[in-house]
């Protein structure tokens, strides 16, 4: 009888943001993969978030939630076979597991993130190092973690993100009434609410333009989380629009003159594939990362350069450029959840022996 091949679930009991969405995009390629319901288990929290998988089972497992049952619970259960981690952790006990970190920030820039959780997943991140084989998202991400964990480039794999996710999803254009977005011209910018995503220089973009009827739509964030000066939240072009659906995002990009992804650093960055997905122009930070991903087809502005970011906006106001909206469809072609799947699961079966 082979080995299972258990998927580390943790992922199902934490708040959407790029990680969690490459874990469920992974293991729902993996369900469609040839012989999926003999050759994996899906060990997840209890009252964890339903993936409706087609193929693969799910166990329940009990011990709470959290790192405790990622380094307990997880590790029993998952005791005679191999195990994936996708979510930037993984048990440090497990010895056969391949652990996909997606970025090296916690080492970079530990000042953007609370003092614990930047050391703990420093510690995490040595230990796995050691114990996992590593798998991360881009080329620049295999460098940046070989460089801070003492590895070579080729001890980690790479199996970058996707947006397939929004091909085939039927737009749902109610969101430009609820949003009072029919008639007027508008960016939009996704993103979690962390200060590396680097909100505050759109907005100083925004107040570069004098046109009263521009909207700038910010999926995810809410203001008091970004902003302490209120002035700024009073601005009546700014709209934060919360979680949305995939289907209310695909139809804010088909809609929008511009995608603004101003972070200061990424491992990837998905929001710019998903809107090349959509035709819809990127203007990008100048960071490795996405230089990486979007080549070619974006605009570019360096993280704190707001009036370069407006002159950006102010001309895809006026004009369209279809050879970049061809370029951009082009490099999201070049990525594949199922080929990322493909990766991972040919790593995990050579490598933990």
């Amino acid at each position: 009888m082979a080995e299972p091949l258990f998927i580390n679930g943790r992922f199902l009991t934490q708040p959407m943001s790029g990680v969690q969405r490459y874990a469920r995009e992974i293991v729902r390629a993996l369900d469609h993969r040839p012989g999926a319901a003999g050759r994996y288990v899906l060990l997840t929290p209890v009252g964890a978030d339903d993936l409706k998988l087609t193929n693969i089972p799910v166990q329940s497992v009990p011990g709470g939630r959290g790192h405790l049952w990622e380094q307990t619970a997880l590790v029993w259960a998952a005791r005679h076979g191999r195990l994936l981690s996708l979510g930037g952790s993984g048990p440090v006990l497990h010895p056969r597991q391949v652990v996909v970190i997606h970025d090296a920030a916690v080492f970079r820039h530990p000042d953007r993130f609370r003092r614990g959780y930047a050391a703990f997943h420093r510690i995490l991140g040595r230990l796995l190092a050691r114990q996992a084989r590593l798998a991360t998202v881009s080329e620049f991400s295999r460098r940046e973690l070989a460089t801070v964990l003492n590895l070579s480039p080729s001890d980690i794999a790479v199996a970058p993100n996707s947006a397939d996710h929004l091909r085939g999803i039927t737009p749902d254009p109610a969101v430009i009434d609820k949003l009072d977005l029919t008639g007027r011209p508008y960016f939009v910018a996704l993103g979690n609410l962390t200060p590396n995503k680097n909100l505050a220089v759109a907005i100083r973009a925004l107040a570069r333009l004098a046109d009263p009827s521009i909207r700038l739509v910010l999926i995810g964030a809410r203001p008091y989380t970004i902003f302490d000066h209120p002035p700024i939240q009073t601005d009546p072009r700014l709209i934060f629009a919360g979680r949305r659906s995939d289907a209310e995002i695909a139809a804010l990009l088909d809609g929008a003159h511009g995608l603004i992804f101003p972070s200061l650093y990424e491992g990837f960055g998905i929001p710019p594939l998903e809107a090349f997905v959509h035709g819809c122009p990127v203007v990008a930070s100048n960071i490795p990362a996405t230089r990486e991903v979007c080549a070619d087809a974006a605009l570019y502005f360096y993280p704190h350069d707001d009036a370069t970011l407006a002159d950006h906006m102010a001309r895809l106001l006026t004009e369209t450029d279809p050879a970049r909206r061809d370029a951009g469809l082009r490099r999201a072609a070049l990525y594949s959840w199922s080929r990322s799947a493909e990766v991972l699961d040919d790593l995990l079966t050579s490598t933990c022996r």
